[in-house]
């Protein structure tokens, strides 16, 4: 039994039953001047150490502390096999559901709250363009990682969507440059929404472009210490791990699957991490990194590590990992031999966190991780005829 009433930030403390034996039984002795210190005492047996317990023997990230729940509601998930492929599955106050789907439509079943209903699209795994021209109006932001309510605020805030959550950013282009996956407890709920807007913004003439980041990447092979506690409830419940309720067999696996690491939009390159001097002496091209990208996602790390190029654009010195731009490593003239290759002005990224939406190096390098993945506030990108600006939370604009 866990204690669910502790406050964000707290961790509970776990005693062996021998040291909360002797307590107690000083205790007892004392009870009649230490009534209070005896019920915190009894207490005691009811709170727990809770770490992550998707723990992988892995050194790409540290594990972080979570709080567990006693009651989980997620879903849906759709797998593509024969046997599952026509049924919708939901956890609702910790329980497996099963609905049937019917022309593409869910039905979410009466006790699981607001989870999303969306409606499946046949072309969800379709690869789109890497690069597009022309394009009047740009959003960004980044690592939004499962945290739903500020991704909708702020999304609506800059009326990228509507009050019904729908796509009202017309022939504009959002761009997300990853890391949805992980670390907070509503990763579903943006993963569907991000699916279902992607079909929305294709129809109204717009796009969404959904890049992968490494967190995406370390979810897809297998390692899982950043995911939030509550996922376990789930994968427990469907007999699968984690990482397989996102595989190439469903619905959002397949989709995930589908979009690129790097796309350039005008004369902008957006991606997760950077883009280090390594890919420039190396000559590599947009379509054949996103290619290579998709086509080894799955892969062990190990397996990566043995073949040169991948080690390389997998990881440290690649374009999800890469946070040169953040350690004085570079000079303003190899940000112009990087842009130059390119033939950009501007390279946006994520990956690392700030406070705000932050221009480098004179704006060639645009940071736009603004910590939405703390749950309390952020910011996005704007870009409109080339103006830059900072979306802030509550709505305003500020000039970049």
């Amino acid at each position: 039994m866990r204690i669910n009433s502790m406050p964000v930030g707290a961790h509970p403390i776990t005693l062996s039953n021998t040291r909360l034996s002797r307590a107690s039984q000083w205790i007892m002795k004392q009870h009649r001047k230490f009534t209070p210190l005896l019920w915190f005492v009894t207490a005691l047996p009811f709170v727990s150490l809770s770490f992550n317990s998707f723990a992988a023997n892995t050194s790409e990230a540290e594990p972080e502390l979570k709080i567990q729940e006693s009651s989980v509601t997620d879903g849906p998930y759709v797998f593509l096999n024969d046997t599952q492929q026509d049924t919708a599955y939901w956890i609702c106050q910790s329980e497996l559901k099963q609905t049937p789907i019917a022309k593409a439509q869910l039905t979410r079943p009466a006790s699981c709250g607001e989870l999303p209903k969306p409606h499946l699209h046949t072309l969800a795994a379709t690869v789109e363009p890497d690069t597009f021209t022309h394009v009047s109006k740009i959003v960004a932001l980044s690592d939004v990682h499962g945290q739903f309510d500020v991704m909708i605020n702020l999304l609506k805030a800059h009326k990228i969507i509507d009050k019904d959550n729908h796509w009202a950013f017309g022939d504009g282009h959002m761009v997300m440059t990853g890391d949805m996956f992980d670390r907070g407890h509503q990763v579903n709920e943006v993963l569907w929404f991000l699916y279902t807007l992607d079909q929305k913004a294709q129809a109204a003439g717009g796009r969404l472009h959904l890049l992968m980041g490494n967190h995406e990447q370390m979810v897809f092979r297998g390692d899982l210490r950043y995911v939030n506690e509550r996922y376990q409830v789930s994968a427990d419940l469907l007999k699968r791990s984690y990482d397989a309720l996102y595989n190439k067999d469903t619905e959002i696996g397949q989709w995930l699957r589908s979009k690129h690491t790097l796309v350039k939009i005008n004369n902008i390159l957006f991606m997760h991490g950077g883009i280090s001097p390594e890919w420039v002496e190396r000559k590599l091209h947009i379509g054949e990194a996103n290619q290579l990208f998709r086509q080894h996602l799955d892969d062990k790390k190990a397996d990566l590590k043995k073949d040169d190029l991948l080690n390389f654009l997998f990881f440290t010195n690649g374009p999800t990992w890469y946070r040169g731009y953040f350690k004085d490593e570079l000079k303003e003239s190899d940000i112009d031999s990087i842009l130059n290759y390119f033939k950009v002005e501007h390279i946006v990224v994520g990956h690392t966190s700030q406070e705000q939406v932050l221009g480098l190096y004179h704006n060639k390098v645009i940071a736009i991780d603004s910590s939405i993945k703390n749950g309390q506030s952020g910011e996005l990108l704007l870009i409109d005829a080339g103006k830059l600006s900072r979306g802030l939370y509550q709505g305003e604009q500020v000039s970049l």
